[in-house]
């Protein structure tokens, strides 16, 4: 996967500490709560109680997994901006609210390069073109022919505004000529279920909860986002196989603090999340749930984060995307 490559060539060493190391005696003494801007069910959800499990034992405190979804993941993401930063308050997010959405919205309640203190790259996964069975197409090609045949009359979903799964399908629509209609969900359960009713016709998901709808035969798969065969979806070809190799996404997942977490505490985080993704347990569960882990230094993350506005900063401009 193209992100992945990148993350892996990201500096992995911490820089030296701003802080003295006396900020962090004595810490965590009590739970620490980790906010997910998307709700119970969704792949951010579903990696957070993963590495919850793991790092509780590694810090000798509770990690409390809290959901607050809304605003394309910006409400969830803001309340850990907002948070004290003393190391108790913390948060897994995605590239919108994390990166992207600094573009797309012209008004957000936070800015991430201020307000967030970047602690780790968790890792990433393809997204996935999932399509209601009944549209009777089998392939990238045929969806395309349809949606053709069929101008503004199909609508797709997403788990919100500047997610990767509205970006990926405002990109596919440029490389495709289609007119879609876009839906944003507060999540991938919400996009899966409201194919599964017939309200929208398909969709970018993660394929943590679209694929085991397809291997009920409930969903239909067609296509992976990545450059070359993804290792999590190997049997799936890919949009660059289908004809459009400018249509390559993933869904990566970080971890931050509040900007002025004491920066020896912020690099215990970092650590020991390296360390849990690392783990073999850990990496089983993941794969399982087609997420790639990675693990950085902070440096990573906040490389990018940058990266990202840049590259979807264009995709929003040349497509005309909108938070509407």
């Amino acid at each position: 996967m193209r992100i992945l490559l990148i993350a892996l060539t990201l500096a992995f060493a911490a820089s030296a500490s701003a802080q003295p190391a006396s900020d962090a005696k004595g810490w965590p003494s009590r739970a620490i709560h980790m906010i997910v801007p998307f709700p119970a069910g969704s792949s951010p959800d579903l990696i957070a109680r993963v590495l919850s499990e793991k790092l509780a034992p590694a810090f000798g405190q509770p990690v409390v997994v809290e959901n607050r979804p809304g605003a394309g993941g910006n409400l969830g993401t803001a309340l850990v901006a907002r948070a004290a930063p003393d190391g108790y308050t913390i948060g897994l997010s995605i590239p919108g609210p994390l990166a992207v959405n600094t573009v797309l919205y012209k008004k957000m309640e936070y800015d991430p390069f201020k307000d967030l203190a970047p602690v780790s790259l968790v890792g990433a996964s393809p997204n996935v073109l999932v399509v209601d069975p009944r549209l009777k197409v089998d392939s990238v090609r045929e969806f395309v022919a349809l949606a053709k045949s069929q101008p503004g009359k199909l609508n797709y979903g997403s788990v919100g505004s500047g997610s990767a799964s509205h970006l990926t399908m405002e990109l596919f629509k440029e490389a495709a000529a289609i007119d879609l209609v876009h839906v944003p969900y507060p999540g991938s359960p919400q996009v899966n279920a409201a194919i599964l009713s017939g309200q929208i016709a398909a969709g970018f998901v993660v394929p943590a909860t679209a694929m085991p709808l397809v291997q009920a035969g409930r969903l239909k798969a067609l296509a992976a986002t990545t450059s070359v065969r993804s290792i999590v979806l190997p049997e799936y070809p890919t949009l660059a196989e289908a004809g459009y190799p400018e249509v390559v996404s993933t869904a990566w997942q970080g971890i931050v603090a509040p900007a002025k977490t004491p920066r020896p505490i912020v690099e215990r985080l970092s650590r020991e999340l390296v360390l849990a993704l690392r783990s073999e347990d850990v990496r089983e569960k993941m794969i399982r749930l087609y997420f790639q882990p990675i693990g950085t230094a902070p440096e990573g993350l906040a490389s990018l984060m940058r990266s990202e506005v840049e590259r979807w900063g264009k995709v929003i401009r040349k497509t005309g995307a909108t938070a509407d």
